[in-house]
């Protein structure tokens, strides 16, 4: 008999916001652990993604919290909540799913992470929060500065902590478990306990409760999986079907570089595509997981790193267009699809190099797939990815919002050269051959550059200008060779040719999470 949510405890007000929400019935990591960390018990909880780990945590923090309303009533107060997640997209999620539970009991919250600026996250620490959502390296950061203090944390959520594991991360990760409280309540949750994770659960975890719920009910097995033996040159064209077939896609690359190269491919084929990895700027990712999230884009690529944070629940299909080296990897993408009970379809693509690396890696992962020969028109991809094939000229365009003084234009998302924003210093424009922003925040360079602005021999920048991002283009400083003359409105630069460039005012730097 399945229990419901009050059956396990969980407190009605809380219950009532799951239920708005059509969250109902309890997953079984959520059944097997929320008896236990609802009762302030150390619990290590191991479950893949995609099965409902989060409000298995969420729910006996926010409950822990509403016994003490009085708290949070007071301005300045220490945070009493943390929970660490390895990734933004994954800490953003967290932030995104506690946002109705805070709501509704009075809470305050804050996430933190690295690639954006630090004041604002400041600003909240020193107004009072209850919740403390972030990334390790930029908490670290705002901890050797003063900004946060942990001594007042009350209970500790450790979630993906095998990915914070694989990053590197696991260091950090005990420099701020030392900070809290050793008698606080701490919750950890990993797909795997191997050596690094379990050194974090017997070092700082007390007599915890162990819950396993993979086995049976692991979204693996609810995955079709396929391996599609293809020859290298019918890579591009196998995508491009697969992906413009109804619902969502999510191809994994390898790198960065190739994450990029292949949107823009899919995006030149028709395929309305964005991209996600680690040379993205905050706002870009946001802005392309957003596009992905409401149907803008139906193709999202993505490197391994952003795997954990990519919660989205009707992802039909996950594409393997570069192998993953360990079978984990390839789990954890997969987990992207079959979400929340749902079926889904995973397909690895293969050239003959690769067979070998293919053959060891399923079998590492427990799965036995089914391997076809096939090519562009195959009928198999068809039944992989049933529907009518639908390729928009041109793929996708973002149009970028303006923000503060400089704005940020619209771009092609992982388009052609230089239909991104190019990024100045303050007051200075940015014409011809120099580095570019471009709208997905990374930066492609032109030629020759030799000065970091207009500054004449011992005198002060022209213009007031900031340092900015670019390195100029022919010649010395921002300005470079222009092509076309320009005319700046409100913000922005209009070549002769009509098309419209943006100019932002500086560039941020910080720790990326």
């Amino acid at each position: 008999m399945t229990s419901s949510f009050a059956d396990l405890g969980v407190p009605s007000s809380l219950t009532d916001v799951l239920a708005a929400r059509g969250i109902t019935v309890p997953t079984p990591i959520q059944a097997a652990t929320l008896p236990d960390s609802l009762a302030g018990r150390d619990v290590l909880g191991r479950g893949r993604t995609g099965s409902g780990k989060t409000f298995a945590f969420l729910l006996p923090v926010v409950a822990r919290l509403l016994a003490d309303p009085s708290a949070s009533r007071r301005r300045g107060r220490l945070p009493r909540a943390l929970i660490l997640a390895p990734t933004r997209e994954l800490a953003g999620q967290i932030a995104s799913s506690l946002e109705p539970l805070a709501a509704q009991a009075g809470l305050a919250h804050v996430t933190i992470f690295g690639g954006v600026g630090q004041n604002p996250q400041v600003r909240a620490l020193q107004a009072g929060v209850d919740v403390v959502v972030a990334c390790p390296g930029r908490l670290e950061d705002l901890l050797g500065q003063g900004h946060a203090d942990l001594s007042g944390i009350e209970v500790t959520v450790l979630d993906e902590a095998d990915h914070m594991a694989d990053l590197g991360f696991l260091p950090v990760v005990k420099r701020l478990l030392d900070r809290t409280p050793r008698r606080g309540q701490k919750m950890l949750f990993s797909a795997t306990l191997d050596s690094g994770v379990d050194v974090i659960a017997r070092r700082y975890l007390h007599d915890p409760v162990t819950h396993h719920a993979d086995s049976a009910q692991s979204p693996v097995a609810a995955m079709d999986h396929h391996v599609l033996h293809i020859d290298a040159g019918q890579r591009l064209a196998v995508l491009t079907d697969l992906g413009s077939a109804p619902g969502r896609t999510v191809v994994f690359t390898r790198t960065k570089h190739g994450a990029k190269k292949l949107a823009k491919q899919l995006n030149g084929a028709g395929v309305p595509t964005v991209e996600l990895h680690g040379n993205l700027a905050q706002n870009a990712r946001t802005r392309n997981l957003d596009a992905f999230h409401s149907g803008q884009a139906s193709t999202l690529v993505a490197t391994d790193i952003a795997a954990r944070g990519i919660h989205v629940d009707d992802v039909s299909l996950v594409v393997h267009a570069d192998p993953p080296v360990e079978h984990k990897a390839y789990l954890h993408r997969s987990g992207r699809t079959a979400r929340a009970g749902a079926g889904g379809t995973v397909v690895t693509l293969m050239t003959d190099e690769q067979v070998r690396d293919v053959r060891s890696l399923t079998r590492a992962a427990g799965i036995k797939p089914t391997t076809t020969r096939a090519d562009a028109g195959h009928p198999i991809l068809a039944e992989l990815a049933p529907g009518e094939r639908t390729l928009v000229p041109g793929g996708l365009t973002i149009q970028a919002p303006a923000q503060g003084g400089g704005r940020q234009g619209s771009g092609r998302a992982g388009g052609p050269k230089g239909q991104g924003s190019r990024r100045t210093g303050q007051g200075g424009s940015q014409q011809g051959r120099g580095s570019r922003r471009t709208q997905d925040g990374s930066s492609r360079r032109g030629g020759p550059g030799t000065g970091r602005g207009d500054r004449t021999q011992g005198g002060p920048r022209r213009g007031g200008q900031d340092q900015g991002s670019g390195r100029g283009g022919q010649g010395s400083g921002r300005t470079g060779q222009g092509q076309g003359q320009t005319r700046r409105r409100q913000g922005r630069q209009q070549t002769s040719g009509g098309s419209i460039v943006a100019f932002s005012t500086s560039s941020g730097s910080g720790r990326r999470r």
